[in-house]
Parts: structure tokens; sequence; C-alpha cells
């Protein structure tokens, strides 16, 4: 289990932002105010949903350094 959850964040840290003003960002990097907006129009259906959500619960709780380390330690291949 544990290491499934490691490699969703890695997943997440590396997951970059398929469409809009905001394409080719990482979505740790997309604007706070961004996710907010989302998350009051409605998060897209599938697994961007699930990791803006998420990104959105990491930038509430100022963990964004956590993502950050884990995109340093944990290069995308």
């Amino acid at each position: 289990m544990l290491k499934n959850d490691n490699q969703k964040l890695i997943e997440l840290a590396h997951y970059r932002m398929p469409f809009g003003k905001y394409k080719g960002r990482y979505l740790v990097n997309l604007p706070e105010p961004y996710l907010v907006w989302f998350n009051q129009k409605g998060f897209p259906d599938g697994k961007l949903g699930v990791l803006l959500k998420s990104m959105l619960e990491i930038k509430i709780n100022g963990l964004e350094d956590i993502i950050l380390k884990i995109q340093k330690d944990f290069p995308k291949e």
C-alpha cells in the first residue's frame, strides 16, 4: 500500500495541466485561485479531477514544498 501511495505522489508531482490557460504547467504550479474556481464550478471527471482536488488540499495546507521536493528527488524518467 505504501509503495502505491508513493507512486501516486510521484505521479501528482509530475502531472501537467493538459488544457486551458495553464496548459503544460505542473499542477503544483497552478495558482490556488484557479484550483478554488474548479472546486466551485466542478472538477473534471477522472484522474485529472482527482489530482486537481488533491493539489487544492495540498496548497490549502501549505504543503507544496513536499511536492517540489518529490519533483527534485524523483525526476521523471
